[in-house]
Order: structure tokens, then sequence, then C-alpha cells
């Protein structure tokens, strides 16, 4: 009861806010018997992947307070260095959706293998049994492309060889802010843009004959973005050409 300052106020009820407060309140320090240890996750570790321990593993035990206190069920957790894959799997048995980014061969050899079993219910670990975790769920699995742009022997920027004709078309579309989905009727629309734009991507010399051909297939208000490699001089008001990969240069520029 708060009488207020000096002690001769109305009473009235003071209530903290750790009192009120749905949930746990965040403390200073974290005790072992609250979120294991080291060699806790150390015995996890060995249990998913056998002798090869990851060297830095956290216990779920600490993940899963970390998230407790910062997400609620269907929040995205994005960890960029995943490592073994412990903030993903104690996500994934929290249900929350996550986002794990890791270079290198441990995202086969530790995150990929862990979280197949925690999906198939078999990881056995952690917070498994704490979180009634039975397995469930799935995940996408995406690896970087090389890149596009890489430089000759002469030090000049060059479309990647390794891109195939349709991977080209789909990075540059990308790269540009269009939707890849080429229209079943009409050649140049490749890409989709805002309203009635379009990309067209193509290695074939860029004629006049072309573009006259093309014009007369748009309508009045469609617009035509066209990315090649070698073209003739004269374009139209609703079609622009444009040189690969100078083109991609320029964007870069103005990023």
């Amino acid at each position: 009861i708060w009488f207020g300052k000096d002690g001769n106020n109305v009473p009235s009820i003071k209530r903290f806010l750790s009192e009120v407060k749905q949930g746990s309140v965040s403390k200073t320090i974290w005790f072992r018997a609250e979120v294991d240890d080291n060699q806790e996750a150390k015995r996890e570790s060995k249990n998913l992947f056998g002798a090869d321990v990851f060297e830095t593993p956290k216990p779920e035990r600490l993940i899963e307070k970390v998230l407790r206190l910062a997400t609620n069920e269907g929040d995205w957790v994005l960890d960029s260095f995943l490592g073994s894959g412990t903030t993903a799997a104690v996500a994934h048995k929290m249900r929350r959706r996550w986002i794990g980014v890791e270079i290198g061969n441990h995202a086969y050899s530790h995150c990929q293998k862990r979280l197949e079993r925690v999906i198939d219910g078999t990881d056995g670990g952690g917070i498994t049994k704490s979180a009634g975790w039975t397995g469930g769920g799935g995940y996408s699995f995406f690896e970087l492309a090389e890149p596009l742009l890489v430089k000759d022997r002469y030090d000049e920027w060059i479309i990647n060889p390794k891109y195939s004709y349709e991977m080209l078309c789909e990075a540059v579309a990308l790269h540009e802010n269009y939707r890849y989905e080429p229209d079943q009727k009409f050649f140049w629309k490749q890409a989709r843009g805002t309203e009635k734009s379009y990309l067209y991507v193509t290695e074939q010399y860029v004629s006049s004959l072309l573009i006259e051909l093309i014009e007369s297939q748009m309508d009045a208000d469609e617009f035509l973005t066209i990315a090649c490699f070698v073209h003739d001089e004269k374009q139209s008001a609703r079609i622009k050409v444009f040189r690969l990969p100078q083109m991609l240069l320029a964007r870069r520029k103005e990023d």
C-alpha cells in the first residue's frame, strides 16, 4: 500500500510491472538449471551427429528461453549464422516459422540432417519431450546461384557462361524487378512488371524488323523492355532496347 512520498496521501495499491505483465520478464543472469550449458549442448550435438561434434553448439533450452520471451507461435525467426541448426530446430518444435542461412558444408552435414530428424520426430533430444514434439512440418532448401556477372581475362564484365538461356531470363527479370512468367501466346512477354510493362530477354540480334513485328502485336497501353547483346539503333516510344551486361551494370551503380 502506497501512502505517497510524505505518507499522508490517500492510500493506493502499487503494482509492479513484473506482477501484472503476462508472460516472463527476462532476468540478467540465466542459470544452467534453467537453460542448460555447453556440456549439455555437446551431448545434444553428439547424439545428432555422432563423433562429428559441432565446435560451438548452444543448448536447445537456451534458445527456447530466448524465443519464448521474444516470439509467439507463427512468428518468423531468422538465424543468419545457423551453425548446427539449433535455432531452426527449436523454432520448428515451438511452431515458429524460420529462416536459416549457412555457408559451406554445414548446411548439409549439420543443418539439413538435423532438421530432417526434427521433422521425422526422431531427433529425441533438447526440448523435444518438454515441447511435446512428435514431428511434422517441412521446409524449402535454397542454394545461391552462380554470380550473374563475372569478369573475363581482360577484366571486363560479361554474363556468366555457366548460365543457360532460361537461367539468364529469370535472373535478368529478378534483377530488373520483373516477375518471370512467360506468356503462352506472345514470346516477348517473358516477364511482367507494373501495370502493362513487360521484359523480353534474348540472345538473338534485335533488328528493326523484329521491333516492328513486336510493336504490331502490342496494345496501345503496353510497354516493353528488351535486354539483348546486339541490336539496331532504331527503337520506338513503347519499346526500349538495352544491351547486356551494360543494363545490369547500370542497375548496380544505381543501387
